[in-house]
């Protein structure tokens, strides 16, 4: 098991309120815990999004395309304090402001490791130039790409098994977020 499935998350009700704690890998066996995650878009100046391809090792849908970053604050965890820091572990990439758009909770099963999801998922989203420095963890992501989001939702929709579950709502919530309703959270601000 890696030390990653160790760390301690925060188990919230269907309202977001903390109720307790387990570790990653407790929460996603079946018929897992909801968790508070944060699932992270990097966007260029033309629109498009940065994907990445999990990689191999993870586990839970490995091989499969999703948001740029994502992950788990620990409990007590600033979210956007974390959310920075899985850019930087995963992508390589740091400094970057983030927004805070709105939740997606939502439970998912990997048919391939029996493991689940069952998050309230934080979305976020970060403006970097399209030739943004970064350097991904292979031992988490296999491949980025940049994708306008016209393109993506079309994709998503017509092959969910190249995506990982979660894309869909996510997707939503960032195309639906107005720059009135989202809160602008700088580098090391409170979230």
């Amino acid at each position: 098991m890696s030390t990653r499935e160790t760390h301690l998350v925060e188990l919230v009700d269907a309202t977001g309120t903390a109720i307790g704690s387990a570790t990653v890998d407790q929460v996603h066996r079946a018929p897992g815990q909801m968790h508070r995650a944060f699932s992270v878009f990097l966007r260029d100046g033309d629109g498009r999004v940065l994907l990445q391809q999990r990689a191999e090792a993870k586990t839970r849908f490995p091989l499969r395309w999703g948001n740029t970053a994502c992950g788990h604050p620990a409990p007590g965890e600033d979210l956007v304090v974390a959310a920075q820091r899985r850019l930087t572990e995963e992508v390589g990439v740091s400094g970057v402001a983030l927004e805070i758009l709105g939740v997606y909770p939502y439970y998912a099963e990997d048919p391939a490791s029996g493991r689940v999801e069952y998050e309230y998922d934080h979305v976020l989203v970060g403006d970097v130039p399209a030739d943004v420095d970064s350097e991904p963890d292979p031992a988490e992501v296999a491949d980025l790409q940049w994708v306008p989001m016209d393109v993506l939702t079309e994709a998503v929709a017509a092959d969910t098994r190249t995506y990982v579950p979660w894309l869909t709502g996510v997707l939503a919530v960032l195309a639906s977020a107005s720059p009135e309703r989202a809160r602008v959270v700088e580098r090391g601000g409170d979230g």
